[in-house]
């Protein structure tokens, strides 16, 4: 996996380093000229993540605790390729999320919203030798947050992707259809207005299970004019 770049001939998809509706861009935002890389500089090798990194189960954030985490079960699941079409082969790719209530399992989030002991909102998985995914988590709920007045997210799980070395490590969020948080968040919205739609996932039956979860399919593009949205 390489960390991709925007091509001239193709639209511009990732969201700018400003976007003053975003309030902290405003503090994080580069202030001088970003430093020119050469040519390849993210194509060498690094060490390979280890198998055993990955645990059996660690795609399924629903089963590390004493008994079901509250919520809506569901399937996410798609695969990753690059701008050829060509699967991206045995990728790490790690998943967070808040829970269904809207509330992250971390010290930092202070919402008045109840933690579920049985729900830690990690999961990782590798991507298989036709790049693709599974996970099986808990539909996330909204959670406010302080950006402007009744400010609230959008419900969306966090997706990191790790090539073959750390300076790969690609970041995105996936959100869920029909979603009327959608067109407030300035977030989903930094996006340019044509790209938007690569960040929500579609519906799909044949992911799910029957009776137990429905399924969400959100296939990842890497690089090209189909790529998605990546997090500056």
């Amino acid at each position: 996996m390489r960390a991709r770049s925007v091509s001239a001939t193709h639209e511009r998809v990732d969201p700018e380093y400003l976007h003053p509706d975003y309030r902290s861009t405003q503090h994080r935002a580069p202030r001088e000229a970003l430093v020119a890389l050469p040519a390849g500089a993210f194509d060498i090798p690094g060490p390979l993540v280890p198998p055993g990194f990955v645990r059996s189960g660690d795609n399924d954030l629903t089963t590390h605790g004493a008994s079901a985490p509250q919520g809506e079960k569901i399937i996410v699941a798609g695969k990753v390729v690059g701008e050829d079409g060509r699967p991206v082969r045995r990728s790490l790719i790690e998943i967070w999320q808040a829970n269904a209530s809207g509330r992250y399992h971390h010290p930092a989030d202070n919402h008045a919203a109840p933690l579920d002991p049985n729900f830690a909102g990690i999961g990782r998985t590798f991507t298989d030798d036709e790049g693709r995914y599974r996970f099986v988590t808990i539909k996330p709920g909204a959670y406010p947050w302080q950006n402007h007045p009744n400010a609230w997210r959008p419900q969306h799980i966090h997706f990191s992707l790790l090539g073959n070395a750390p300076v790969q490590r690609l970041v995105t969020q996936m959100y869920f259809p029909g979603d009327p948080l959608l067109v407030l968040d300035p977030i989903y919205n930094s996006v340019p207005e044509a790209a938007r739609p690569r960040l929500v996932s579609a519906l799909h039956m044949e992911t799910g299970i029957e009776g137990i979860a429905l399924g969400f399919r959100f296939d990842i593009v890497l690089a090209g004019a189909k790529s998605t949205p990546l997090e500056p």
